[in-house]
C-alpha cells in the first residue's frame, strides 16, 4: 500500500510538473520586426523574457505590409516597425483593427545623397526618390518643406502627396519606391530620403550622413502592434514592459548614438 502511494504520489507530482512546465512553454511570442534596429532590440530583451517565462519568435521582413497582414491574420501574435500615422493609414485602407500596444523609439528619418552634398547644391530637374506608402512619402516631403527646398500647400498635413507641392524652385522630379529600396538605388539619384532602419542596415549613418534629418521631437514614435484579443495578454505586458525598461534605453542610446532616440 506505501509504495503504491508513493507511486501515485510521484506520478501526480509528475503530472503537475508536466503542466506547470507546458503553461511556461505555452507563453510564447511570434512578433515581425524589421532588422535594424527593431530585431536587435528584441534580441536583446530575449533572454530577460525568457527568464520571465516568455518565450520570443523573431521573424525578420524587410517590408511594411506583411508584417501587419500576418497579425491580422493570427499567423503572427505582434510586430514591432511601424510608426502610428502608418498604422492609422493601414488600417484605414485594409480595414484592419490593429493597436498599438506601446510606443518605443523614433527614428529620425533623413535625406541622403551620393551626389551632392548639400541641399541647396541640388541641381535643377534633379531626381528625389521617396517613400511610396502614404505616410512616410508624406513625412519626406514635409522635411524637405522644413528645409527650404519645396512649399507645400498644407504643412499641417502628414499626407502629403507631390501633387500637394506648391513651388518647387529647382522643378524637381520625384520618384516613389517602395521604401526597402531606398539605399539600393540612392546612388542612382540625387537624393533619397530615407527611413532610418533602411538606412541603417544600409551602412548609413544618420547623424553623419543625412544632408537633412528629422529632430528629436519627431512625432513619429515606433510602436510595438497587437490585435484587441492579445494586447493585453499576460505575455504582451511582460514584452512592452521589458522593450520600455531602462536597460533598453541604455542600449538604444549606447548602441545608435543618437540615430534612434528612446521615446520613454
Amino acid at each position: 500500500m506505501k509504495l503504491f502511494r508513493l507511486v501515485a504520489t510521484l506520478s501526480l507530482a509528475g503530472f503537475i510538473g508536466l503542466v506547470a512546465g507546458t503553461a511556461v512553454a505555452a507563453e510564447k511570442l511570434t512578433i515581425a520586426a524589421t532588422a535594424v534596429p527593431h530585431a536587435e532590440i528584441l534580441e536583446f530583451i530575449k533572454p530577460k523574457l525568457a527568464k520571465d517565462g516568455v518565450t520570443l519568435d523573431i521573424k525578420v521582413f524587410t517590408d511594411y505590409v506583411q508584417p501587419n497582414t500576418q497579425v491580422a491574420e493570427k499567423r503572427i501574435d505582434a510586430n514591432y516597425f511601424q510608426h502610428q500615422p502608418y498604422l492609422d493609414e493601414f488600417n484605414k485602407s485594409k480595414g484592419t483593427k490593429l493597436i498599438s500596444v506601446i510606443g518605443i523609439h523614433v527614428e529620425p528619418f533623413g535625406a541622403y545623397s551620393k551626389k551632392v552634398k548639400d541641399l541647396k547644391a541640388l541641381p535643377e530637374g534633379a531626381t528625389v526618390a521617396i517613400p511610396n506608402d502614404a505616410t512616410n512619402g508624406g513625412r519626406a516631403l514635409l522635411l524637405l518643406a522644413a528645409h527650404g527646398v519645396i512649399k507645400l500647400k498644407d504643412t499641417k498635413s502628414i499626407l502629403v502627396t507631390p501633387r500637394d507641392i506648391a513651388d518647387n524652385p529647382k522643378k524637381l522630379k520625384f520618384r516613389e519606391l517602395e521604401a526597402a529600396t531606398l539605399p539600393r538605388i540612392v546612388d542612382q539619384v540625387e537624393l533619397a530620403l530615407i527611413n532610418t532602419n533602411y538606412a541603417l542596415e544600409a551602412k548609413l549613418n544618420p547623424l553623419t550622413d543625412a544632408l537633412a534629418l528629422e529632430g528629436r521631437d519627431s512625432p513619429y514614435v515606433n510602436i510595438l502592434v497587437a490585435r484587441d484579443d492579445n494586447a493585453q495578454s499576460p505575455a504582451m505586458k511582460k514584452l512592452a514592459a521589458a522593450l520600455t525598461a531602462e536597460d533598453v534605453k541604455k542600449f538604444i542610446e549606447e548602441k545608435y548614438k543618437g540615430a534612434v532616440v528612446p521615446a520613454f
